[in-house]
């Protein structure tokens, strides 16, 4: 069974928040997980998302396949870090 790193969603009605999780790709959106490994939060200004850089390396280096969206944040999250 692959592994997906992806969002799930666990925020209240009109104030969505997501959790960075890595999962079966099988299983549903807000189900079980294996690990949470970052935040996401849209509705914030500014340090929208926090994904733990070490593990997601960990994860993908295992084969886990990130989602479209996190796989952006993971670029973005390189790309500062290179800057700095």
């Amino acid at each position: 069974m692959s592994v997906r790193i992806r969002l799930k969603r666990v925020g209240a009605k009109n104030s969505p928040a997501y959790r960075v999780v890595v999962t079966h790709s099988k299983g549903p959106r807000d189900g079980k997980f294996i690990e949470e490994i970052g935040t996401y939060q849209p509705i914030k200004k500014e340090n929208k998302f926090a994904i733990n850089q070490e593990r997601a390396d960990y994860w993908l280096s295992k084969g886990a396949q990130p989602s479209e969206t996190v796989a952006s944040y993971l670029r973005r999250l390189k790309r500062v870090a290179g800057a700095a």
